[in-house]
Formats: C-alpha cells, structure tokens, sequence
C-alpha cells in the first residue's frame, strides 16, 4: 500500500467496521465483570468499566464504546460520553487506586456530548475533574488510543503514565472539519487540515506526545485478532516496567511526564 496520509489515517480510525473497545475487552479481559452508574445521575453506556484479568494481572478497565449495530451506536451515543460517564470512569479510577489495581484505558470517542443536558450537569467540571485526578492516582495508568481520541472528550480518560496509539488512530485537540472551520473558515479544507495538525500515531511519537506505537493491519475485519496480541503483549511488559515503581516515583515521572508536554506550548 502506497504510504498513507493523515486523512487517510482518520478515515480508517472513524471506520464503522473498526474493533471497538467492547471488542478488545472480550479478546484480552478475562473473567470481565462490568460495572455501572456514577452514584449520582444515571449510567452513560458511552463508558465500558469493570474489572478482569490480563495475563493474570487484575486490573480495571475503562473504555469508550461507540457501537456496532445501529441500535448500539444510539445506545453507546456515539461514543460521545455526558459527565456521568466520566463520573463513572472516575469512581472506577477510586476504586482500583484504594485497591491496587492497574488501570488500562481504551481511548475513541469523536468528543465528549455537546448536548445542552450535559452542559448542564457539568461537562467541563467532570472532564476537567478526571484530568487532575488522573495526574495523582497511586496506581499505574496505561492509557491506549484506539480509534479517534478527540478534544477533551478523550483527554477526561487519557491521563497516563504510559500512552500508546494503534498504528491507523488519531489523537487531537479538535477534528479536522473543526480545525478547517476556524483557522480556513472552510470545513472543506479537512484534508488539508489533518495534514497541519500531525495527529497522527508517528507524529505524535516524534513530538513526544505519546510514548509507543501499535502495529495494526488496515484491513479492518484482520484488525481484531492481529492487534489484540499486540496489545496484551504492550499491557503486560509495560504492566512489569510501572508496578516496579515506588509510588512516589511513579508518580514524579507522572508529573514530569506532562510538564515536559505543557513545556512544548510556552
């Protein structure tokens, strides 16, 4: 295959066929048991979390689910989660911080809800909350781009340690239709724009953005199985490499991790 543009790579993260996180989950959890609701609102079905096995190791799993059928996908909303979906990602978070559990985080979400009802029950507030959570958790956090990993939507469960990206995933501050419609005035420039933005896997690994990169195949329905194996095998070494860690140095390296990134805009 020819080399592929950035458009090209965010073609092939929003591909309904593309394994969802649902999909990984079955393939590399054992014994998954889900968990539901924030203790407060509702449960927003955007956010799949419980607890399993990978490899042997007990950890909690959190991803956002943008469906298959179309049933689901008006289900899952689209992968576009409300604030009780990260309300519920965070009371995961709690709870395996209080006991010791690994967190592994599937990121593909278009953005977080922009409806009026999520505004209301504090969108900004809950992702804004998960953010500085996330960056003083006593337990190792793995956190994965699966798909399209979007604005702060993605960001409300993107805080880790260790962040990787399949190979044809996308990770930005905005899409590209976005991007076009405020720099260009012209949401036809998304091409264009993808290219500009270097939210691709390889350019975010050059910018230091994110820490590895997983191969996958481009045809979808080969994805499944192929990545899979990949990314058991990425948990379980970079699962070895973290819990060696003293809490306080896992958390320092946290710290500097993101003020080396925030150093990147001054």
């Amino acid at each position: 295959m020819s080399k592929k543009t950035a458009w090209d790579i965010v073609m092939l993260a929003r591909d309904a066929q593309r394994p969802k996180a649902k999909d990984y989950i079955e393939s590399i959890v054992d014994d998954f048991i889900e968990f539901h609701g924030d203790r407060a609102f509702g449960d927003d079905k955007s956010i799949i979390g419980g607890i399993g096995r990978i490899n042997g190791t007990v950890v909690t799993v959190i991803g956002q689910e943008k469906g298959s059928t179309t049933k689901e996908k008006m289900e899952r909303n689209f992968g576009m989660t409300n604030p009780e979906g990260y309300r519920k990602a965070l009371r995961l978070m709690k709870q395996a911080e209080k006991f010791h559990r690994p967190i592994i985080t599937f990121v593909d979400t278009p953005g977080a809800y922009p409806g009026l009802g999520a505004e209301e029950r504090g969108q900004g507030e809950a992702i804004a909350r998960n953010l500085m959570e996330m960056s003083r958790l006593k337990t190792p956090i793995i956190s994965i781009v699966i798909g399209e990993g979007s604005s702060g939507g993605a960001l409300g469960i993107c805080v880790g340690d260790k962040i990787a990206m399949l190979e044809n995933s996308v990770y930005s501050v905005l899409s590209p239709e976005g991007f076009a419609s405020i720099l260009y005035k012209d949401a036809s420039k998304n091409k264009e724009a993808a290219e500009k933005m270097r939210i691709t896997a390889k350019d975010l690994k050059e910018l230091g953005i994110i820490d590895d990169i997983i191969k996958e195949k481009d045809k979808q329905e080969e994805n499944l199985e192929f990545v899979s194996v990949g990314l058991k095998e990425y948990i379980t070494k970079t699962l070895k490499k973290l819990t060696k860690l003293k809490t306080e140095d896992l958390l320092n390296l946290r710290y500097e991790k993101y003020r080396k990134i925030g150093k990147m805009e001054e």
